[in-house]
């Protein structure tokens, strides 16, 4: 089992990042480490969206991945960890 405190997170949407396959590309093509591959390509964003559009998109996927979380739930767990993640820290 993975020790949360090591998980690695995407820094957009909060996507566990269980391996390099899962992150996204910077412009010269290397990984990146901090957003994941729906998030981020290429060098840059691939959505220009808002914290709260994103947290709302994000929302919907998590209470789809996990049907013992409501979406009370889901938007608690969002709006806590969603102001930390590097994207939205600076907002």
């Amino acid at each position: 089992m993975n020790n949360f405190e090591n998980q690695k997170f995407c820094q957009s949407c909060a996507m566990p990042l269980e391996s390099s396959d899962f992150f996204g590309t910077n412009a010269d093509g290397s990984k990146n480490e901090d957003y994941c591959i729906y998030c981020f390509k290429d060098g840059e964003f691939t959505s220009d969206m808002s914290m709260d559009e994103m947290m709302n998109f994000c929302i919907d996927k998590m209470t789809e991945v996990h049907p013992d979380i409501d979406k009370q739930q889901a938007t608690a767990m969002m709006g806590e960890i969603f102001p930390k993640l590097k994207r939205w820290a600076d907002d």
